[in-house]
Parts: structure tokens; C-alpha cells; sequence
């Protein structure tokens, strides 16, 4: 089958993010004989709409009428007919933004997005990615698509093909999700992640020029799934609990592609970089040995991290970590089920600084057992690391099927039943007005700190 597989993403939240995933889905599907063509809309001309207002959705028709297409952007006009699309896949990063203070939905421009390809094809729209995964059903509700793949898309897409294809019973297609809520499907996780197939640079994945001397990290994927089951975090329930690792063997030659069509920054984006430790010491080892000559970033989760994985990670490239501890206070880290202690985060971050690695921080203040006292208990302690950069998040995004979730139902902060599409934030109560204030406070004093 002929499949266009957009995404949909022109955010720039923190930097401009290619889309890796869903290069992915497009390189598996070719490699089981598929024809499909992928269009990035972050890096051709994004879909601004001249004729309408913020938030308003434009039918089909409407679309049509207002004169060859207003408001449809040319590569995705180009895109529907040059390649006559039988199916069309359309990826979903993030739902908002998630900040508390002045939340930014992003799926009104999908919609746009989705509406725009039902007025330049009659091809079922299927959705999927990350932010789609989190609300399979509300999501495929608000954006009108047909039909939506949650969690891993790889292996469902190309049986939703081959289904299609045949004109056989779409309950044969695993983690589908239909308007109609009345066909159930099964959910399955890759059991072996290199099945799923990298993609080549170059035709799929060629180097962008957009973003002119803006550094391009390429996202790399070597582990998925996390059973560290954080209060508040949604990767168990886009990727599952069972942690499943690429073989080191794919992961090099892919990355050693990549480094020969001018690629040379990279962003390791498993949840945890060092789980297991033995994976992460003979990736970076991989590394050493083929001397890529590359920079590339990851997330340490601040705990059984030893010298000698900081050591390999300094001299295999690595410039920068994000390290989300989150809190200062010992009573909040264990609301928050983390595992470590403030010391560890502490003996963590100096041995990074040791070994010449940029440490960019996080603390997400404001979810149960927070108080006053512990606000500025985890202030205090972020300044005393005195990292490279600071990230500070006031109230949580609540996911559905967390911790968070259930904790904010009972205690009245959303109602039974809430989808929680619309971005809705735990606050600890006794902290509003207040947390803004003392944050604001810290942030004129410390330049490298940010909201």
C-alpha cells in the first residue's frame, strides 16, 4: 500500500526535535514492502492557517472554498497528490505544553491537520505517536481521525496495511483503537525492538537546513520501556513496563550511518541511559572503540550511577545530561516514588562536573506531600549543585493511569471520568500564588535557571 506518514509536530518547545519515531514506523513498513513517503511538517513550511482564527477548525469544505487550498501548506498539498496516498498516518507529539500557569493545547492544529487531509484525500487517517498513546480515545474523538495505533506503531502499522490491504477484520490489528469503541483489539509490545527497523539517512531522514545555525540533536532510541513507575509519568503507558534494548551491534552501525551523512549530534532519548548498567557501559565502550567523534546528550536517572560509567560517557562523547531529580526533599521523592536520595543526586553531579559534563537540572515542584517548607528545601538544594542549567515546572501535569491520576480524584482535583485531554495540574494545596511568587524570586538571581 501507498502510505504518507506526517508529522504533525511544529513545536519547538525546547529545541526543534526530528522525528525519529516515525521515521521508524516508515522504515519498517518499507522494509515489509510498503511504499511509503514521509513529510515532516517541523521542517517545511509548518501549517499556518491565514483564514481563520486561533482554535477555529476548518471543515473540508470551508478548506476548499477559500481558493486553491488557503491554509494548507504546500508540501502536504504536494505530498496528497503527488504520491496518492491509500492510507495516511498523521503522528501526535504532545498534547500541551505543560505549563500550569498559561497551558498551550496543541491539538487544535492536528486537528487542522487532519482536516486538511480529508479535504485533499478520501485515504482513512490513522494517528499515532507519543501524545496520541496517552488518550487513544479522546484524542481520536477530538482530532476526527478514523482510526489511531497506541503505543509501539511499528509492527501494528504494517498489520493495519496488510489488513487493509486484503479487506480482512481490523480486530486481527493489535493496540487499534476506532471511533467506534466497540472493536476490541489486543495490546502487544515488540518483544524484540529490532524489529523494529532504523531508518537510513538520506531519503527519509535527510540533514535539515531550516534552523540555520540552531544545533540539530538527532533523537536515538536504544532502550524502550520503564518500570520505575514514577507518581506522575506517562512512558509506562506509551511504551509498557518491560524493559526491552536494542543490540548494540544495530545501534552503532546505525549511529555510524548517521555520522557519515553529516550527522554528529545526538540525543540519546531512552527514559533511563544508565539501566541496566551493563548496557550503558558497553554502549559507551561501542562508542570509544569506533571514535565517532560525536557529541550527544542523555537522561541519567540519579541513581546506581558509579565513576566509571561517567568516565566511559565522557570519552565516548557525551556533553550534557538532563537530570531529573525533581525534588530536594526526601519526603517528596518518596511521594514521588523515586528511588534515591538527595546525596545521591549530590555525588552524581560531582562526578559529572568532574568529567567536564554539562548538567541540565529539573525540579517539578507542587504534587503531594509538597509544602512551603519543602519548596524551598528543593531550591535550596538545586543551588547548592550549582549545575549549568535549571529547568523549574510549578504544578503537575496529570496522566491518565498514573499514580497522580488516582491521588487527584480522590482528593477531588478532577472529577471520576475525566479524560484529562484538556491539560489539568496537581497543586498542592496552601502553595497557589505563593509558588510563583518564591520562583520568580530565585529566577532574577540565578540567569541560568528557567520556567
Amino acid at each position: 500500500m501507498r502510505a504518507l506518514l506526517i508529522s504533525a509536530n511544529t513545536e519547538q518547545l525546547q529545541m526543534p526535535v526530528l522525528p525519529m519515531g516515525l521515521a521508524c514506523v516508515a522504515a519498517t513498513a518499507e522494509h515489509a514492502g510498503h511504499d511509503v513517503s514521509l513529510l515532516n511538517l517541523m521542517t517545511k513550511d509548518g501549517f499556518q492557517d491565514p483564514c481563520s482564527t486561533a482554535g477555529e477548525l476548518l471543515s473540508p469544505a470551508s478548506i476548499l472554498q477559500a481558493g486553491n487550498l488557503a491554509g494548507v501548506p504546500t508540501a502536504l498539498e504536494n505530498a496528497v497528490s503527488g504520491f496518492n496516498p491509500e492510507i495516511v498516518g498523521v503522528s501526535v507529539r504532545n498534547i500541551d505544553d505543560q505549563c500550569m500557569k498559561s497551558p498551550k493545547f496543541l491539538l487544535d492544529a492536528v486537528r487542522k491537520v487532519v482536516t486538511a487531509c480529508r479535504g485533499l484525500t478520501s485515504a482513512p487517517i490513522v494517528l499515532g505517536g507519543a501524545g496520541y498513546s496517552m488518550y487513544p480515545q479522546s484524542a481520536l474523538n477530538y482530532l476526527g481521525a478514523d482510526m489511531g495505533i497506541k503505543g509501539e506503531g511499528e509492527a501494528p502499522f504494517v498489520k493495519l496495511l496488510d489488513v487493509l490491504s486484503r479487506k480482512e477484520d481490523l480486530a486481527r490489528v493489535p493496540n487499534l483503537v476506532v471511533a467506534e469503541p466497540s472493536l476490541e483489539t489486543r495490546t502487544e509490545i515488540m518483544k524484540r525492538i529490532d524489529d523494529s527497523v532504523l531508518p537510513d539517512p538520506g531519503g527519509l531522514f535527510s540533514f535539515p537546513t531550516e534552523f540555520g545555525n540552531q544545533k540539530i540533536w538527532l533523537p536515538f532510541q536504544t532502550r524502550r520501556g520503564c518500570s520505575m513507575d514514577c507518581s506522575y509519568c506517562s512512558t509506562a503507558t506509551i511504551e509498557g513496563r518491560i524493559l526491552r534494548k536494542r543490540s548494540l551491534d544495530v545501534v552503532i552501525d546505525s549511529i555510524s550511518r548517521f555520522v557519515g551523512a553529516g550527522f554528529k549530534n545526538f540525543f540519546f532519548v531512552d527514559n533511563i541511559f544508565n539501566f541496566p548498567p551493563s548496557y550503558a557501559n558497553e554502549l559507551c565502550d561501542r562508542l570509544i572503540g569506533k571514535n565517532l567523534e560525536i557529541q550527544w546528550r542523555a537522561i541519567l536517572y540519579p541513581w546506581s550511577v558509579d565513576e566509571g560509567l561517567i568516565e566511559r560517557m565522557a570519552k565516548a562523547g557525551c556533553v550534557e545530561v538532563s537530570l531529573g531529580f525533581e525534588s530536594g526533599s526526601r519526603k517528596v521523592l518518596r511521594s514521588l516514588n523515586k528511588r534515591f536520595e538527595p546525596e545521591d543526586v549530590r555525588s552524581i553531579s560531582k562526578m559529572l562536573d568532574k568529567h567536564g559534563i554539562g548538567r541540565m537540572g529539573f525540579l517539578l515542584l507542587g504534587g503531594p506531600a509538597e509544602t512551603r517548607q519543602t519548596v524551598e528545601e528543593s531550591l535550596e538544594f538545586a543551588d547548592s549543585l550549582e549545575l549549568e542549567a535549571m529547568k523549574i515546572t510549578a504544578g503537575i501535569r496529570i496522566y491518565p493511569y498514573t499514580a497522580l491520576a488516582a491521588a487527584a480524584e480522590a482528593e477531588g482535583v478532577v472529577s471520576p471520568g475525566d479524560d484529562l485531554l484538556g491539560p489539568k495540574f496537581y497543586l498542592a494545596r496552601g502553595l497557589e500564588g505563593w509558588i510563583d511568587d518564591t520562583i520568580s524570586g530565585w529566577l532574577k538571581k540565578r540567569p541560568n535557571w528557567h520556567s
